[in-house]
This record gives structure tokens, sequence and C-alpha cells, in this order.
């Protein structure tokens, strides 16, 4: 083959079957699914698929009366699709860098916006801030996954994972914070003197704390949501 060629171009793009399993990467922002039943999808991530697949869109009361009031609230921002069959579905987001976890009998809660997919057996939750103010820095909602299987979160760049420890707690930017592990739940505060710095777009700095012990997944990108600009 020539150099430049499009059999070349052909041969270096090529989808390859590295024999992973079910979540498989096609480079880094490609997540490839090995469809043999289902799992679930960031509604509107699907780019490509080969074979006997349906998707369908989660029912507002599949999840129990509950959920009613915050599917509402969260709108089109935490819905999910199922991709149900046998073949191959291809996922992205918006060129997001895709990392892939197994959890063994274990949980993370995952920033809403940066869920791309998740087998069917975790069991998951939505899981809404507790203080309005938060839903001006784009932290309105997260999804809580436990249990043991693989999910695919998406970063803008590559992620950074902070460790916290008792006594030393770490605040982030909300617009850049990803996941965090399970023992941990973040409280909002604000602090107008380091607004030049963190929360831009809010007015004042709204960042979140992190206390205990665990970890927490962070971005090198403010990313701002739909929640964030309304």
């Amino acid at each position: 083959m020539s150099r430049y060629s499009l059999d070349e171009f052909v041969a270096q793009t090529a989808q390859q079957d590295r024999g992973e399993g079910l979540f498989e990467l096609e480079g880094e922002r490609v997540l490839e699914l090995n469809l043999d039943g289902a799992v679930w999808t960031k509604m509107g991530s699907m780019v490509a698929y080969v074979g006997n697949v349906k998707f369908t869109r989660e029912k507002i009361l599949e999840r129990g009366v509950g959920q009613l009031l915050k599917k509402a609230i969260t709108a089109e921002g935490a819905a999910l699709t199922k991709a149900e069959g046998r073949g191959k579905v291809y996922l992205a987001d918006m060129g997001k860098k895709i990392s892939i976890i197994q959890l063994n009998n274990e949980a993370i809660t995952v920033n809403g916006n940066d869920i791309l997919a998740f087998e069917e057996g975790l069991q998951w939750d939505i899981k809404m801030t507790k203080k309005v103010s938060a839903m001006l820095a784009g932290g309105l909602f997260n999804i809580h996954v436990e249990g043991t299987g693989m999910l695919a979160i998406t970063t803008h760049y590559d992620p950074l994972t902070l460790k916290v420890t008792p006594g030393n707690p770490i605040r982030t930017d909300p617009n850049a914070t990803v996941a965090w592990s399970e023992a941990l739940t973040p409280e909002f505060k604000t602090d107008i003197s380091l607004k030049t710095f963190f929360g831009r777009g809010s007015g004042e700095s709204i960042q979140m704390e992190f206390n205990g012990d665990g970890f927490v997944v962070i971005q090198p990108y403010e990313e701002r949501t739909m929640q964030s600009t309304r």
C-alpha cells in the first residue's frame, strides 16, 4: 500500500476485535459493546451498531414512583437507553476519553453527565444534591452505581484521582468533578474570595467539599451542563 492511500487509511482506522469481552475500547474515545443481553447506555451516545439490537428509552416509572420527581427535575440529562439483543454497539460522547471500571461488590457515584454505559445487573439510583446552589454549578444530579459488573465513564482529557483522608478534605470545582467513592458525601461550600478561580459562571465560588476516607475523580476541564445554564 502506498503512503496515505485509501487502503492504508481503511487499514489503520479499521475496527479490531481484541477479545476483551462485553466492554472493549476502540481507541480512547469509542466504546464497543459486544452485546449478548442488555446494557444501560447514556441516551444519544450510540454512534453505530451491527446485529439484532433494540434500543429502549427508560420509562419514567420503570424505576418506581419515587423516581418520578427526580426524572422531572433532571429532564434529559439523566436519560438512559437500554441496548438489548445480540451484536456490536459503538458508543461515544462528544469525543471525550473513556475509562472502563470493573466493580467487585463495590459502589461509585458518577456525575450524571459523565456516565456512558453500565451492565444491566448493576444497581443504580439517581442522587440529588441537597442545595439549590448546586444547580448553578452544574452539580444537580449524580448516578450511584453498585454491585458487580462493568461501567464506563467519560472525561475531557485524562482523569486525575485524588485521595481523600480523614482530616484532609478536598475541595473541587463541581464542573470538573467526575466521580467519587461510596464512603464520601460531598457538601457544597461557597467562598466569594475565590470567585476568580472557581465557579466563574456562578457569580461566586461554589465548591464541592469531600471529607472522610476515599477518592475523588476530576478532569482538567470545566464542563458546562444544560442544568448549569438554566
